[in-house]
């Protein structure tokens, strides 16, 4: 077969994409796949194994994508298939229990230190809305308190932004949410402690819980301050107010037992999504046993779904946390990270370029700015138009990044030098090339 050039292969993806565009709203089912954020229109994945992905177009890439960080094994793994392989052959649903729900609820039991029951969904917005609806049921409060620039799914009260200073009532950030929906979701900023405290000074009574990304993953990759997680949780404890992790990012990314054993602090309530379902849909909350069991059918808050415990679902979510759990590949995993982020930055000093590279353990963005992302408003600072160009250069030579500068990029087992050798070619030549 002919090998595709250069133009031919932005023919073929803007046909399809004109195709898609006729039917699917946007020409996608979720937003940031538009290629909005850095231009031109987004490529359509063929096939996919172990750190590559194959393009309509012919081209193989390599992925720090990863399915938004689902895939921590790599792309169709070899276990996984072959257990789903076998799972399809049961039945693809039942909406009745199965002992597959029982061990998968047990290896996370078993792994998340704060857990003791769990209540398993079909995608990590659910288990968010879940876990807010029992703090909530727990407390008898309304509020929840959420920081500026952390994501926790498309439920209606979590989409809003904060106004000017440190305490604010939640403001609707998308449209068809009606203000009512929100009004009792406050906004702190992200790593400010003297601005949450605020918050607990002025609502400490009516807050049912504090959400929080432990690593934000959706404005970059930005790390906790230091003490700020330990100030959440005695705020919470002082208030009577539920601490929730979101950890659909971050659980089984960055350690076996989620950021709450890397760190040391226990929330009273952990949601997940992403690894968990071995690149299938899947979701699930859990906290301590005297929690959970608000929920119906033990008590009177509501929570239900289909396909919650889905057998295919579930058989690739229990594959994968007896793979991480065999290997414990964290270690490795954020070396082989560090060394391409070392090699980005040493590429980019080279040429006089500023930027900024946030990591922790397998996940890192790159910010074209020279302030030290710490929260929303320094994310936001960063030269947009640099990353396009960048993002661009590499997706020309053979590597795809996550397709906006706010999403993390994420590393799997199956990456290897040869991908690392070639990512950092890639690197050298977009900056070099490049007006950053």
């Amino acid at each position: 077969m002919k090998k595709k050039n250069k133009k031919e292969a932005t023919q073929n993806h803007a046909m399809l994409f004109k195709e898609a565009s006729r039917y699917l709203v946007g020409g996608v089912n979720s937003p940031v796949r538009s290629f909005r954020s850095v231009g031109g229109d987004p490529v359509f994945v063929k096939q996919a194994k172990g750190s590559k992905i194959q393009v309509e177009d012919g081209r193989t890439l390599i992925d720090y994508c990863m399915s938004w960080g689902a895939l921590i094994l790599g792309h169709a793994h070899p276990e996984v298939v072959k257990a789903l392989e076998r799972a399809i052959r049961n039945g693809t649903s039942y909406g009745m229990p199965t002992r597959l729900e029982t061990e998968l609820a047990r290896l996370i039991a078993g792994a998340i230190p704060s857990v003791e029951q769990v209540r398993l969904t079909s995608s990590g917005t659910e288990a968010v809305m879940g876990a807010v609806r029992v703090a909530r049921a727990h407390t008898g409060r309304d509020k929840v308190l959420k920081f500026e620039g952390c994501y926790h799914g498309s439920a209606d009260y979590l989409l809003v932004k904060a106004g000017s200073g440190a305490t604010t009532l939640g403001i609707p950030d998308s449209l068809g949410v009606p203000a009512d929906f929100s009004k009792h979701t406050l906004v702190a900023p992200y790593n400010d402690l003297a601005g949450t405290r605020a918050v607990f000074h002025k609502y400490g009574q009516e807050i049912a819980a504090v959400i929080v990304e432990p690593v934000a993953g959706n404005m970059g990759v930005v790390p906790p301050e230091p003490g700020f997680l330990e100030g959440l949780r005695k705020l919470c404890d002082e208030h009577g107010a539920l601490l929730i992790f979101d950890e659909v990012i971050t659980g089984f990314r960055l350690r076996y037992g989620g950021v709450q054993d890397l760190f040391g602090i226990r929330p009273d309530l952990t949601c997940l999504g992403k690894i968990i379902g071995g690149g299938m849909p899947l979701g699930a909350f859990g906290g301590r046993r005297e929690v959970m069991k608000v929920l119906a059918p033990l008590g009177g808050a509501y929570q239900a779904g289909t396909l919650s415990g889905n057998p295919i679902a579930v058989t690739a979510g229990i594959i994968t946390l007896k793979c991480l759990a065999r290997s414990r590949p964290y270690r490795k995993l954020a070396g082989v990270t560090k060394k391409l982020c070392e090699g980005i930055q040493k590429a980019a000093n080279a040429e006089g370029v500023k930027v900024r590279i946030n990591t922790v353990g397998s996940m890192f963005t790159v910010f074209f700015t020279g302030l030290k992302v710490r929260d929303y408003k320094t994310a936001s600072s960063q030269d947009s138009a640099a990353f396009r160009k960048f993002y661009h250069a590499l997706l020309q030579t053979g590597v795809y990044f996550a397709p906006s500068p706010y999403e993390a990029n994420f590393l799997s087992v199956a990456h290897g030098e040869k991908d690392l050798h070639r990512t950092l070619q890639a690197v050298r030549r977009a900056i070099q090339t490049r007006e950053m």
